[in-house]
């Protein structure tokens, strides 16, 4: 018999679970049915759709027994089972990249840690909240041998074949001296009603029980093993609305969600008509600890005529809506569907298009509190499925929030179009990196003594991608105010004479900096600074940095246009200065201090600060 070293996440795992703080360490309970009932539907599929796998006695149950006398409770099904290489990749690496989103959520403390573990259930290692010892007995379908994963969860796990006549996993809980709670039937009964009742598989409580026959003398004790199933055994989703309370949907969504938390919302639908199908989806509280990884667990499962097909098809629901938790089934699709038909199924195309608009829907109907968290965890998303999702777009539109120059908290394009200019038609933004940069960018100048609202965009490498191919929101055109004129109150004429005023300083910044700048010219787009920095909307590369940006590419340099405002005292003064070397300074000064408005760094930052120390020492 083997011994092996748990995977280095797994052990720090398992001693956050061994030591855990938390409280409600019920939850063990309903992470180890809802693998059972994942590895029965497994089984089912194949017992369906494989000669070789069908049993006409065969049905699905989970069983769970109490033991006083040894300190035990064992938890078993009849589903796929597990072979010794299954058992080493599930039970001894993190398999899931959900379990890894959880490791690289953990800080270090344990009572903040252990907090995490109601958020996200981690599955079969919630039971070392409660377990000096694990064993799990498991013969997968098809095969002769099953095999024994032991640990007592201090490092070390060992595999071993034994016997068992049926397919399926046991796992035998020895549960440490101050968990005997979970050995009292009415308390285990209570976890799983409360998290599993409709968990479509009969759940069986075994457990002993002391009974008195005869009166007074003659009366006897002895223990009676009973059994009894403690579950509805009822697929949620196929019951009727009326027949359902929010509080079945709540133990349902903890069951497939793995979380402790109540949903936003949820939506429960029923097509019928030329397809049949039911959907119903929950949108968590809280982001999915993965959701921005590349190998994210999807939430919803497919189903065809009450049959679990698969739970990891990521074609299911638009890749942006990742995070929604769910159930999809169809009446109208082939049992043995295999996964390169479900990509390009008409029928699950036109469920997929369904469900995503009565999700964008639900979401669009959040108020209050529930809207703002959703903007809190989703607006990301959200605004990579404008990008992505052409045909929701508008949908999209409707939802996305950002930040404005003049409301505080978050706006969407709807709220703008109310309070701004209907005969212009125009929606102002500007994007950046840092808010507080863009908030005090010498652009918005203009725009708030005109007391004209801009959306603050500060997610630069999602915003400067989605925004440009936005285009217009119900006929109102999107404005970036770094590449367009103002508003301004000047006619052409008098901006004219001013450009010919101070053409001979324009022309002598734009000779001290060279190739630095595209163009150096006056403008009234401002009104404390002394200049700005902007980019040439006719510049092919500056159209083309979206794209280099979408590639994940170096976005190529292109110089900048350099405006200057000659009502700043000084620019006044620069237009009649005769110091050549202290001209030159302040020139690049005007450049370089421009940049840093807008968040962008000086091509040279030594000469500039030697610079600014130059005319501080002057200025002293």
């Amino acid at each position: 018999m083997a011994k092996h070293q748990f995977q280095t996440e797994i052990g720090q795992l398992l001693k956050l679970m061994t030591h855990s703080l938390y409280s409600n360490k019920e939850i063990f309970i309903r992470e180890l049915v809802s693998n059972s009932s994942d590895a029965i539907d497994k089984f089912n599929y194949l017992s369906l759709t494989d000669e070789s796998f069908k049993k006409d006695d065969w049905s699905g149950k989970i069983f769970i027994k109490l033991d006083k006398e040894d300190n035990s409770m064992t938890i078993g099904d009849n589903g796929i089972g597990m072979n010794e290489q299954d058992l080493m990749d599930h039970l001894g690496t993190i398999a899931k990249s959900g379990t890894k989103a959880f490791m690289e959520n953990l800080t270090g403390d344990a009572k903040k840690d252990s907090n995490l573990i109601g958020q996200f259930g981690v599955g079969f290692y919630s039971v070392f909240m409660v377990a000096d010892q694990v064993d799990v007995i498991s013969k997968k379908a098809g095969e002769e041998q099953a095999y024994m994963f032991s640990t007592d969860g201090t490092g070390e796990y060992e595999v071993k074949p034994v016997t068992k006549d049926e397919h399926g996993t046991v796992i035998y809980i020895k549960l440490k001296d101050d968990e005997k709670e979970f050995l009292d039937k009415w308390r285990t009964q209570e976890v799983v009603k409360k998290y599993s009742n409709h968990i479509a598989y009969p759940i069986m409580l075994n457990y002993a029980e002391e009974e008195t026959e005869g009166e007074g003398d003659e009366a006897t004790t002895k223990i009676v093993n009973k059994s009894e199933q403690i579950n509805a055994a009822t697929a949620l989703w196929t019951l009727p609305k009326s027949e359902l309370k929010k509080e079945d949907y709540m133990e349902f969504y903890k069951t497939i969600g793995h979380d402790s938390e109540e949903p936003l919302t949820y939506l429960h639908n029923r097509v019928e008509g030329s397809q049949e199908f039911t959907t119903l989806f929950y949108i968590p509280k809280t982001a999915p600890m993965d959701m921005y990884r590349a190998d994210y667990t999807p939430g919803v499962k497919l189903y065809v005529k009450r049959v679990f097909i698969t739970d990891d098809d990521k074609e299911l629901l638009p890749s942006y809506l990742r995070f929604v938790k769910g159930i999809i089934d169809s009446e109208d699709l082939p049992l043995n569907v295999s996964r390169e038909l479900l990509q390009e199924n008409k029928i699950l195309a036109n469920i997929k298009q369904n469900a995503t608009k009565k999700i964008l829907q639900a979401i669009k109907k959040l108020k209050g509190e529930d809207a703002d968290t959703f903007v809190a965890q989703y607006n990301r998303v959200i605004k990579e499925g404008i990008y992505t999702d052409h045909l929701n777009k508008e949908l999209l539109l409707d939802i996305v929030k950002y930040k404005s120059s003049s409301e505080d908290g978050l706006v969407t394009f709807e709220e703008y179009v109310s309070r701004g200019d209907s005969e212009k038609k125009e929606i102002y933004y500007i994007t950046g990196e840092d808010e507080k940069v863009l908030r005090n960018s010498p652009l918005l100048e203009a725009y708030k003594k005109a007391n004209i609202e801009v959306l603050i965009m500060d997610d630069k490498e999602v915003d400067s991608i989605v925004t440009p191919m936005i285009g217009s929101y119900k006929e109102w055109t999107l404005k970036d105010i770094t590449a367009i004129d103002a508003p301004d109150s000047k006619t052409q004429e008098e901006k004219e004479e001013v450009a010919k005023e101070f053409k001979s300083l324009t022309e002598k910044i734009k000779e001290v900096l060279g190739e630095e700048v595209k163009e150096v010219k006056t403008t009234s787009r401002l009104t404390t600074s002394p200049s700005c920095v902007l980019k040439d909307p006719n510049d092919p590369m500056a159209g083309m940095s979206a794209m280099f940006a979408q590639m994940g590419q170096d976005i190529p340099e292109t110089p900048l246009i350099l405006e200057i405002n000659p009502e700043h005292e000084m620019i006044k003064k620069l237009d009649g200065l005769e110091d050549k070397s202290l001209f030159d300074d302040l020139s690049w000064i005007l450049l370089d201090s421009a940049k840093l408005s807008e968040g962008l760094e000086p091509k040279d930052k030594g000469a500039f600060a030697s610079r600014v120390a130059n005319l501080a020492t002057k200025a002293i």
